[in-house]
């Protein structure tokens, strides 16, 4: 008798094998190490890959990923992701990881090692001394104590250089937007924004990632703000500063000095103006290179990649809400009860929806953002088929077909623990469900527009709006025991007497076409809504 089918996960950029331990001795994977990506062995195990890590070598574009019909998630050794085409991967439903945590200490130390360089000419020095020159008079530096540091960026490597910072007696005033008066508070600096940290700081230090926002951050305008005095220091990413435009600075004076251990362009172009500009330190790209680092990055995506895969917990994940495994097994009925809610919505709702809202009045902090890619995936599945949607790309599917996606969280209601509103506009129309969780576990669809009714949604479902006449259930019940198909339950409702009526027939098996189009030529039936729910 076989065992359980492994998971299959491809290795590329010599990455260590005592950073692959979390995978490597875990018995539910089989991992490939191949770092020649050229090769048909490589593209045979990407064929068949459920996940794939990377270190910066590799370049995951959309042509690989369509390669790799089984993928799943691709895990980066390292912070940066710019190797990953983000959007063809979400687009494929294909989680993207890193290892934010892993250089830390690295990278700050580097930019430690960076400041001193500068600040005292190190490597001018240097090549002074081998070329047998003595020039002490030319190499006057400044000290770091009773001088202010300029963090623009908070987060982990900037809250490990400001404390190295302080340690050398300087004062740490910090720009960034999502730094908290309680977290500068924890880490002794102070915030300010980002006109006080160029227009104050001894020293300027760059923690951001590369976005729409920072690109070309640090420019001409920005450089003529400084200080004469001051230094510019970037170990974060490339492209965050303008280089020309920081090379014309130094030549310029504009600036006392900088250094760069990032480009945008790597390795550096060889007619880069920052080749021949005075007063710059120069490495490449050396953030994470320490042995340290190297086994943190690469143990700690494997953990990531192992816990996605095993466990479905996408709380590493960039192009997804970051939910734990143990809060999706937890919100599990609620979850499948938003997603089949969804899919009864897309069933139901006349034309082509446009616009989706979903209301949460539950127990869960963490439930509501992971409830609502559910129930998008539910509205998208009856229209791409199961196979295309999941988890991670059900919003970006959506806003493609412009969908507008939002949701709200409600006070928790007296009549049920988790209660759930699904509204969808359309083309011509619109739909409000609402369901319910009975005991935390048990699902129930409690209203379809404004009609109340009590059914499990489950197996087929059948919704049917008929008028309100006597012995309309029993025509229906009878069509369909004449057609062999049996009744689990049948709900109607109706809000006033003698007028339209609605209802939700769960039956055992399918109703085909044919069916349907009987339960349409009788004469009570003004409309019949058959959904798979399961």
């Amino acid at each position: 008798m076989s065992g359980p089918e492994k998971f299959q996960v491809l290795v590329t950029d010599k990455v260590s094998a005592s950073g692959l331990a979390p995978l490597l001795e875990d018995e539910r994977f089989d991992v490939f190490r191949i770092d020649d990506t050229s090769t048909p062995e490589f593209r045979e195990a990407l064929s068949v890959a459920q996940g794939l890590v990377v270190r910066s070598a590799t370049t995951v574009t959309a042509e690989l990923l369509a390669g790799a019909p089984a993928l799943r998630v691709v895990g980066r050794a390292g912070v940066g992701v710019d190797n990953i085409d983000l959007e063809a991967a979400t687009e494929r439903g294909i989680a993207v990881m890193n290892a934010p945590a892993g250089n830390t200490v690295s990278a700050a130390e580097l930019t430690m090692a960076l400041i001193l360089a500068v600040v005292r000419q190190v490597p001018a020095a240097d090549a002074s001394v081998r070329a047998g020159k003595w020039e002490r008079s030319r190499f006057k530096g400044i000290e770091l104590r009773g001088k202010t540091l300029g963090l623009v960026g908070a987060g982990r490597i900037g809250g490990e250089v400001a404390v190295r910072c302080m340690a050398f007696g300087m004062k740490v005033l910090a720009y960034d937007p999502y730094l908290t008066d309680e977290g500068a508070r924890a880490l002794r600096i102070e915030r300010g924004s980002l006109d006080d940290v160029l227009a104050e700081a001894d020293v300027i230090s760059l923690h951001v990632p590369l976005t729409d926002d920072t690109r070309g951050l640090i420019g001409a305008d920005a450089l003529r703000r400084m200080k004469k005095s001051t230094f510019l220091v970037n170990v974060a990413r490339g492209g965050v500063v303008d280089e020309a435009a920081l090379a014309a600075a130094l030549q310029e004076g504009v600036i006392a000095g900088a250094a760069l251990d990032v480009y945008a362009a790597e390795p550096l172009d060889e007619d880069s103006p920052l080749l021949e500009a005075p007063n710059l330190v120069l490495t490449p790209h050396l953030g994470a290179s320490t042995s340290e680092a190297q086994e943190l990055v690469s143990q700690e995506i494997s953990a990531a990649v192992r816990a996605a895969l095993a466990e479905g917990d996408l709380s590493r994940a960039l192009n997804a809400p970051a939910v734990s495994g143990d809060v999706l097994r937890a919100l599990g009925p609620l979850l499948d009860l938003g997603r089949r809610m969804g899919r009864l919505a897309c069933a139901i709702v006349p034309g082509g929806a446009r616009e989706v809202e979903v209301r949460y009045a539950g127990a869960s902090d963490e439930g509501q953002s992971p409830l609502t890619r559910y129930v998008v995936m539910g509205l998208l599945e009856n229209v791409l088929g199961e196979e295309h949607v999941n988890f991670v790309n059900a919003a970006h599917l959506a806003r493609g077909r412009g969908i507008g996606v939002s949701s709200t969280r409600s006070a928790r209601r007296a009549d049920y623990t988790e209660y759930l509103e699904v509204v969808v506009k359309a083309e011509k129309g619109e739909v409000t469900l609402a369901g319910a969780l009975l005991g935390d576990t048990h699902p129930r669809i409690v209203r379809v527009n404004d009609f109340h009714i009590d059914v499990v949604p489950a197996g087929t479902l059948l919704v049917l709006k008929n008028r309100d006449v006597p012995g309309v259930i029993g025509r229906v019940g009878t069509l369909l025991g004449a057609r062999g198909v049996n009744i689990a339950e049948y709900h109607q409702a109706r809000q006033d007497r003698g007028g339209d009526a609605l209802a939700a027939v769960a039956v055992d098996g399918g109703i085909d076409a044919a069916l349907r189009s009987e339960l349409l030529e009788l004469p009570e039936v003004l409309s019949a809504v058959v959904v798979r729910l399961d």
